[in-house]
């Protein structure tokens, strides 16, 4: 009797565990935009096209992991002549580099969400690769777990997560470092990432 309400507490504890699962990316639910200075204004874009995965369990941070890799052709800031300058060889050079990817590296700095809620409000710093018109450079994320539900369409567990940084565009070799247009367009890049994934 004793075993048999041991074996009942234990499996109303874990029934709310949320264990590890790979997410893939919902492209209709999530976005990759940015925001970058334009003399005295700002100008906002995001790139219409992406894939990728992620490893998440709110219990073991160690583990997380995610790749990603964006179509460079897609950029769109709803601005058909600029869209197309930023497609050319003087900015992202989609012909020679038509893809920008991410592979995390690690996390740190996690700060607990709130209890009971499947990891949401957890924070967090990801770490990655970042690789940009073939250039690679280490990046660090500001990370926001949204959390993990089930799908409602009965399509196994949803996980959402928003992710934040800068990007020094000149680090990458994007657009011009000297010259009249130089001035122009901002160095510094502010990226924001909404992602939500689907269990694989």
């Amino acid at each position: 009797m004793k075993r048999g309400l041991i074996l009942v507490v234990l499996s109303v504890g874990l029934s709310g565990v949320v264990r590890g699962e790979t997410f893939s990316i919902d492209p209709y639910h999530s976005s990759v935009s940015f925001k970058v200075k334009h003399v005295v204004g700002k100008v906002t874009g995001h790139f219409d096209k992406y894939s990728g995965t992620f490893d998440y369990d709110a219990a073991k941070p160690e583990a997380w992991k995610a790749q990603a890799s964006i179509d460079a052709a897609t950029i769109n800031t709803g601005v058909d002549l600029r869209d197309n300058d930023l497609r050319s060889a003087k900015y992202f050079d989609v012909q020679k580099f038509p893809t920008l990817t991410f592979k995390s590296t690690g996390v740190t700095d996690l700060q607990a969400g709130i209890a009971g809620s499947a990891g949401q409000g957890q924070t967090a710093k990801l770490h990655g690769d970042l690789t940009i018109h073939g250039v690679t450079k280490l990046v660090v994320l500001d990370l926001v777990i949204a959390g993990v539900a089930k799908d409602p369409m009965g399509k196994g567990n949803r996980a959402g997560a928003t992710a934040t940084g800068h990007v020094n565009r000149l680090d990458y070799g994007v657009g011009p470092s000297s010259g009249p247009t130089a001035g122009m367009v901002g160095q510094d890049v502010e990226i924001t990432i909404e992602i939500e994934g689907v269990s694989k």
